[in-house]
């Protein structure tokens, strides 16, 4: 798995269908229709995000890194 921003996540998220819902701070908070989970993607500047947290949330939103 490559390193990855908040930023990059963020558009992966958006081109597989998840909608922005509200800023808070730093954190953008996204949904989807049909699906209960809400996720925090902390967006830093261009910082990397530990790669922990982005299988976490690449599981809850059934995306793959690999197949952007």
């Amino acid at each position: 798995m490559r390193p990855v921003s908040g930023r990059e996540f963020a558009r992966l998220l958006e081109r597989k269908g998840w909608t922005l819902l509200r800023v808070n701070g730093s954190h953008h908070i996204y949904g989807k229709t049909g699906v209960e989970a809400r996720l925090s993607v902390p967006i830093h500047g261009n910082e990397v995000l530990k790669r922990g947290l982005v299988t976490h949330l690449a599981k809850l939103a059934g995306v793959s890194l690999d197949e952007n």
